[in-house]
């Protein structure tokens, strides 16, 4: 049917087409696709394990292997860019203030510790030792994509920090 209002022309049409169907089927059918695979990323998200791996800090002058003790999260250093001191021996723990700890080695060193998954892919309440200073920091993690890891060490308060950018190297 076809109507004539001041000069514009309205049509309707008994019945709607097969196509417009099919392509409101289709819509449907793709949006409920998109929607089901955002909740399918988003349980892939907060996977507590998805910070397992070797991890190499934003110098680039160690990597550091992050592993599960029971319910908690840790960390040890499994390479370093300059494994050794100027002498050709491992280097070792020189800056630790108790000097009872200058000859450990740094390789193998347990620099991570205690880390709890918050959810919403964080990692708090742990501790992370910095062997060139020889000190102790609160320690936060958020793993901001499958293989980048924001590790902000502070103390006191997490605004008072320095974040440091880490890449994911080995997964697991």
């Amino acid at each position: 049917m076809i109507f004539e209002t001041n000069k514009h022309l309205i049509a309707f049409s008994q019945k709607p087409k097969k196509s417009t169907v099919m392509l409101k089927i289709t819509k449907t059918f793709f949006f409920s696709a998109l929607f089901l695979s955002l909740i399918n990323l988003n349980v892939f998200a907060q996977n507590a394990d998805a910070v397992l791996g070797v991890w190499k800090n934003g110098e680039g002058t160690g990597m550091v292997q992050i592993y599960k003790k029971g319910d908690k999260y840790f960390g040890k250093l499994v390479w370093l860019k300059v494994p050794n001191d100027p002498d050709g021996k491992p280097r070792t723990d020189i800056n630790n203030p108790d000097e009872k700890l200058h000859s450990r080695p740094l390789k193998g060193l347990e620099n991570l510790r205690d880390f709890a998954f918050k959810g919403e892919n964080k990692w708090e309440d742990g501790n992370i030792y910095d062997p060139k200073t020889g000190n102790d920091y609160s320690c936060e993690m958020k793993l901001v994509d499958e293989n980048t890891l924001e590790v902000r060490g502070y103390i006191g308060v997490s605004l008072f920090g320095r974040t440091d950018v880490w890449k994911r190297q080995v997964k697991k």
